[in-house]
């Protein structure tokens, strides 16, 4: 189940033309009732914003909406007044189709930077698309790829204290230029939960922060990343405050939706070969864990290792000491799985063929132990192969 997995929600999807051959290319996320309902996001933190990004910030001031229409093959990124203008319209045509105001009408969009939205086939597209809303978001789910192989969906269920049962549903796109400082990518988030936009702000902030902030695929950040939650408030509980254990409840249901989501970006990642998760651990503060984590994780040379099936610790190590974590590097711990390679900051007697083995795996974990306090973080991110290059060398 995806975007729709949560009560009152409808979405679809339909091939406009932005994209050739009949490629899906629009989708539709909206409240059965069309009705404004709390909204929250988190944006991309690139200074080069693009178009929708700046248009759904605005139309998110009252914390209010209704629909979601996103489009994929055209960023509409760098394209200035022209760009602004063509988002709004694409608001202005899903609330025409709709029955609801532009201004509840967010809007995302994916695709190249620096052309022109192609305006005519969006034009005709969204009323057709509108006309196709209904119960399942697999159809939405596949219009917004774009170099994704497969489409990405997860849903949570948790009972709250008054015994009410909510659902949080989503669907996303990603597999390459990820990277923690949003990880292009975008996501749609539902839930039937009575929730205010200040704690489902709260509650997706921190969801996000555990999950696509800890993905890094290339280290880079795109100018269109966004996530989005609505709230319908069609379970009926008693309504969810952030701090309290049904706020924790919540909360853990927009984490699990969104790790399963970054995790399915990972698997789906431009070239991978390989899942790889980064542990930090025995880190002064959880900041230098993460730097470290995050440093190991976007190091060509450690991917390009992975990638190769090499357990070269050395390069783990090195990019330890520019990672700027406080540690004293003859106290450094390294494994690949369960085979430790480095002890005390040096090579450490290992078993070969278990490593072997280990470094064989589709998904592989590295465990850096820094012995230098209690704080831990983790990233996942994949290895680097020639393929990625292949994907990324495109001119068109």
């Amino acid at each position: 189940m995806s975007v729709t997995a949560a009560d009152g929600f409808e979405a679809g999807g339909f091939a406009c033309g932005i994209k050739p051959d009949g490629v899906l290319d629009l989708a539709l996320v909206t409240t059965t009732d069309r009705r404004p309902v709390p909204a929250a996001a988190v944006f991309t933190t690139n200074l080069v914003q693009a178009a929708p990004v700046q248009v759904s910030r605005d139309h998110l001031r009252d914390g209010l909406a209704a629909a979601v229409v996103l489009n994929s093959g055209n960023a509409n990124a760098a394209t200035g007044e022209n760009g602004r203008r063509d988002a709004r319209r694409m608001c202005e045509l899903s609330a025409a189709s709709l029955g609801c105001a532009a201004a509840d009408v967010l809007v995302c969009s994916t695709g190249l930077i620096g052309v022109p939205l192609p305006m005519e086939p969006v034009e005709a597209g969204i009323p057709k698309l509108a006309a196709t809303l209904g119960p399942s978001g697999d159809v939405a789910a596949d219009a917004i790829l774009t170099t994704d192989t497969v489409r990405k969906e997860a849903h949570e269920r948790v009972e709250l204290g008054d015994g009410a049962a909510v659902t949080v549903g989503g669907m996303a796109k990603g597999a390459a230029m990820l990277a923690p400082s949003m990880a292009t990518m975008l996501a749609v988030l539902t839930t039937d939960a009575v929730v205010d936009s200040h704690a489902l702000h709260e509650m997706l902030a921190s969801a996000v922060d555990s999950s696509f902030h800890e993905l890094s695929i290339d280290g880079c950040t795109s100018t269109n990343d966004t996530v989005l939650a609505l709230a319908n408030g069609r379970a009926g509980n008693a309504p969810v405050g952030p701090g309290t254990p049904d706020g924790s409840r919540l909360e853990g249901a927009f984490r699990h939706v969104c790790l399963s989501l970054s995790v399915q970006m990972a698997t789906d990642a431009e070239g991978a070969t390989k899942l790889v998760e980064i542990t930090v651990r025995g880190a002064r503060t959880r900041d230098e864990a993460r730097r470290a984590a995050r440093t190991v994780a976007e190091s060509q040379l450690v991917q390009c290792s992975l990638n190769g099936g090499d357990p070269y610790w050395g390069r783990v190590l090195s990019e330890l000491g520019v990672s700027g974590a406080r540690f004293d590097p003859e106290q450094v711990e390294i494994a690949y799985g369960d085979v430790t390679v480095c002890r005390d900051g040096v090579q450490a007697e290992h078993d070969a063929g278990q490593l072997g083995k280990v470094m064989s795996e589709r998904s592989i974990t590295v465990t850096c132990d820094l012995n230098a306090g209690a704080e831990q973080a983790t990233l996942r991110t994949t290895d680097l192969s020639h393929a990625y290059i292949d994907e990324n060398r495109r001119t068109s």
